[in-house]
């Protein structure tokens, strides 16, 4: 699927490579048996200046742009084994929600006290029959309505499941009024409000996997169809261990459907340069593995936190933490 060619930014570039620099450290390595030990070391002599010139160069730009490097460009100091992922993975493109930070949970909120206001406030008025104003669940309703879905799209499905029709009103509906738009933008209100007061922490085994891609020299793109996904990532302590975000103003800009549609993921391994065969995804939902499945991405893990059994189960791995995937010295 070809797509506008996307906006180069200095931590694209910077992350396109570092998966370069860390594929010819694992060719060396690979082949250091077969090679004379002096060539061993003129080549590793040669890949080590490489790495200072062109984190140098990268430096030097974005001191001049003023614009802050994620990462530097380190050499690699993990394993893909360690890492629980194959030999071919380049690129790590995770989920948000329930991936690297408990983000769910405060969506969740946000959408029940949208969502019960708005049935409680027609439920006085008598307008709508007494059927339609069980509260909100997170099983059934956020689970299938909502969740992963671009706000107006989950608004629309929530209304539909309860036989619910309201105006589609427009983009700068206040809060308060009873139209699609409304809602969405309700929602949005009570999110922003719930993560200034509340905060939000990542999962300390998302930390400590993020922390050991970046050691083994692969890119991170983290992938939401919401619209605060760097509001998250900043209030979760996440934003200098990922390189880019695919999130709602991007699905906007790019036309892209949400999942189980691949285009997130795509388009995630298209910004990184990186080939989706060389990706492995990190989901929580099966839509999530059907995505990744249809991208034709290499490694899929499933993040399952849940007990009642409807998680990402056609994963090729399943842990309820990305911390079980390390190997024994990065877990410490």
């Amino acid at each position: 699927m070809a797509w506008p060619a996307p906006p180069v930014t200095l931590n694209a570039i910077a992350a396109g490579w570092r998966v370069a620099l860390a594929a010819a450290h694992d060719a060396l390595a690979a082949n250091a048996t077969t090679l004379e030990p002096d060539d061993v070391r003129g080549r590793t002599s040669e890949l080590a200046r490489e790495r200072e010139r062109v984190a140098a160069i990268l430096e030097a730009d974005a001191r001049e742009r003023n614009v802050q490097l994620v990462r530097r460009l380190s050499p690699p100091s993990a394993t893909r084994r360690e890492l629980g992922l194959p030999a071919v993975v380049d690129a790590c493109v995770c989920d948000l929600d329930g991936v690297l930070a408990p983000s769910d949970d405060l969506h969740f909120a946000a959408w029940a006290l949208t969502f019960d206001g708005f049935l409680s406030r027609r439920l006085e008025r008598g307008s709508e029959h007494f059927s339609h104003y069980t509260r909100f669940s997170r099983r059934t309703d956020y689970a299938e309505n909502v969740h992963g879905k671009p706000r107006l799209d989950g608004v629309r499905a929530f209304l539909a499941s309860r036989g619910l029709m309201i105006p589609e009103g427009h983009p700068d509906d206040a809060p308060e009024t009873e139209t699609v738009w409304g809602l969405a933008n309700r929602k949005n209100a009570v999110l922003r409000t719930l993560l200034a007061h509340e905060g939000l922490s990542a999962f300390t085994g998302s930390i400590r996997y993020l922390e050991a891609a970046a050691a083994a020299g692969l890119a991170t793109v983290v992938v939401s169809a919401s619209a605060n996904t760097q509001a998250i990532l900043e209030r979760a302590g996440l934003t200098d261990l990922v390189d880019l975000r695919v999130d709602a103003a991007t699905m906007r800009q790019y036309d892209l459907l949400p999942q189980p549609a691949p285009d997130t993921l795509l388009l995630a391994c298209d910004l990184l340069g990186v080939a989706p065969e060389h990706a492995a995804a990190f989901v929580t939902t099966p839509a999530g593995v059907a995505a990744a499945r249809s991208a034709g991405l290499s490694w899929v893990v499933g993040v399952d936190r849940s007990d009642n059994g409807g998680g990402p189960t056609a994963a090729d791995v399943v842990v309820n933490d990305l911390g079980y995937l390390l190997s024994n010295r990065l877990a410490r």
